[in-house]
């Protein structure tokens, strides 16, 4: 649902529990909703204050890839 505990926190204990998060090529990054009140306004709008948008999460994982942190891959 998008809350600090939820499905994402879910997520990462099972790939811990299982080791996948053991190799070191595995990265995790849970995008949750801030753990403050949100004016209502439309979902698009609401999503994109939250960070969970679309051009949000693109950013997040090309901040995340090992060759863009090296400065060798550029996505669009």
């Amino acid at each position: 649902e998008g809350s600090v505990g939820g499905f994402g926190a879910m997520v990462l204990h099972l790939l811990s529990e299982k080791g996948a998060l053991d190799t070191g090529r595995v990265r995790v990054r849970t995008l949750t909703l801030p753990d403050t009140y949100q004016d209502h306004n439309s979902p698009d709008t609401m999503y994109a204050e939250a960070g969970l948008d679309a051009d949000s999460i693109v950013r997040t994982v090309q901040a995340t890839l090992p060759e863009q942190k090296a400065g060798r891959l550029r996505l669009a």
